[in-house]
C-alpha cells in the first residue's frame, strides 16, 4: 500500500467521521459511507470536524451504501460503525467490495474482527482509543489536539504485514499516534475492559453508587478474561501507551458512544458486544458475570424505553449486586 491508497471509511459516526476527515485534510482520497440525515448533510454541506482550535468542513464523497463507492482503485476499507451494526455492514461491504479488500476494524469490543473474517482474508484490529462525538447531522467533534487520538493496529488474529506497517503510516500522517501491534486483540480486550463503563456512564446518574458499579463491572471483566486465559496487556501497559498523548477538554454533553446513542434518541445500543462479551465469556467457561449481566440489561431496556441519558438511579441495582455477592 502506498500513501496515495484511497480509503473507503464505512460509518463516518464520531469515530469515522474524524478519521475521514483527518485523513482527506492529509491528502488521502477519502469516500465515506454514511446514513440518514447525518449522509444528508454531508453531501449537502460537507462534512465538519470540530477541534479545540475551531472547526474545518471537508468535501469527502458520501453513500449510503457500499455499493455507490467506487472500488476500482483498490482501496482499503476501515469499518466505523456500532457493534450492533456490524453484520448489515458486512453483508454490504460482501455484496460490493472485492474479496482482496482489506479490511481495518475501529470498532469497540472483540467479536467484530471474527465476523469480518469470515468474509474477508485480510482483516486488521484497530484499537480506538480517539475521543470524539457525533450529535448533529454533519458534524464531528475531535476532542483531542494536536494528537487526534491513538490508533494502533495489527493483523487478526496476530501478526503484522506491509499493508499494517502502510496503514499506521497513513494513520500518523493524518495526525493520529499510530503503531503496529502483532498482539492487537491483547490491546482491544484492555480497551472493552475500559469500555465496560459505557452502559453505566449512559444509564445512571452520576455519583458514587455509579462509581461504584462502574469498579464492580470492570474488575469483573478482569477476572473473566484471566480465568478464560483471554490475553490482556496490564493497565500500566495500558496507561504508558497513552501517556499525555490524549489531551484535551471532554465535551460535557458527551459522556462516550453509548450516552451519545441515547441522546440521539436510538433504541439499539453497543453493550451486547461490551458487557455482553464478559457475559458471553463467562458462560463459555462455566462462569457468571453477573454484574455485566446487569449494565447490559438495564441499558438496553433504558435506550429501547427512550428514556434521558444519565436518569436511572444507581443505589437499586448497586444493591441488588451487593445482595447477590453476599449470597454467592
Amino acid at each position: 500500500m502506498t500513501p496515495s491508497r484511497p480509503v473507503v471509511v464505512y460509518g463516518a459516526g464520531a469515530v469515522g467521521g474524524v478519521i475521514a476527515a483527518r485523513l482527506h485534510l492529509a491528502g488521502v482520497a477519502v469516500s465515506a459511507v454514511a446514513r440518514g440525515d447525518h449522509l444528508d448533510a454531508i453531501r449537502r454541506r460537507g462534512l465538519t470536524v470540530v477541534t479545540q482550535t475551531g472547526s474545518e468542513t471537508v468535501r469527502v464523497p458520501a453513500a449510503p451504501s457500499a455499493g455507490e463507492i467506487d472500488w476500482t482503485a483498490a482501496p482499503l476499507a476501515i469499518l466505523a460503525v456500532k457493534s450492533q451494526q456490524s453484520a448489515a455492514a458486512l453483508d454490504d461491504l460482501r455484496a460490493h467490495a472485492p474479496r482482496s479488500t482489506p479490511l481495518f476494524i475501529a470498532q469497540n469490543g472483540v467479536a467484530n474482527e471474527a465476523a469480518a473474517l469470515r468474509l474477508f482474508a485480510d482483516v486488521y484490529g484497530i484499537t480506538v482509543m480517539l475521543p470524539s462525538a457525533h450529535l448533529k447531522p454533519g458534524v464531528v467533534v475531535q476532542q483531542c489536539s494536536p494528537i487526534a487520538g491513538i490508533l494502533d493496529l495489527g493483523r487478526f488474529p496476530a501478526g503484522s504485514d506491509a499493508t499494517a506497517a502502510a496503514a499506521s503510516a497513513l494513520l500518523r500522517s493524518a495526525g493520529f499516534a499510530s503503531e503496529v501491534r502483532p498482539d492487537v486483540m491483547a490491546w482491544k480486550h484492555r480497551k472493552l475492559i475500559a469500555n465496560l463503563a459505557n452502559g453505566a456512564l449512559a444509564t445512571y446518574q452520576p455519583g458514587p453508587d455509579t462509581d461504584e458499579l462502574i469498579r464492580r463491572v470492570r474488575e469483573e471483566g478482569e477476572q473473566v478474561l484471566a480465568a478464560a486465559r483471554i490475553p490482556v496487556v496490564t493497565a500500566e501497559q495500558d496507561l504508558q501507551r497513552r501517556g499525555d498523548l490524549l489531551q484535551g477538554r471532554a465535551r460535557r454533553d458527551a459522556f462516550g458512544s453509548t450516552w451519545q446513542s441515547i441522546a440521539r434518541g436510538r433504541s439499539d445500543v453497543e453493550t451486547d458486544w461490551l458487557n455482553g462479551e464478559i457475559v458471553l465469556t463467562a458462560r463459555l467457561h462455566g462462569l457468571s458475570a453477573p454484574v455485566n449481566q446487569l449494565i447490559q440489561r438495564v441499558t438496553a431496556e433504558h435506550a429501547r424505553g427512550g428514556h434521558t441519558p444519565r436518569s436511572r438511579e444507581a443505589a437499586p441495582d448497586l444493591d441488588a449486586v451487593l445482595q447477590q455477592a453476599l449470597g454467592d
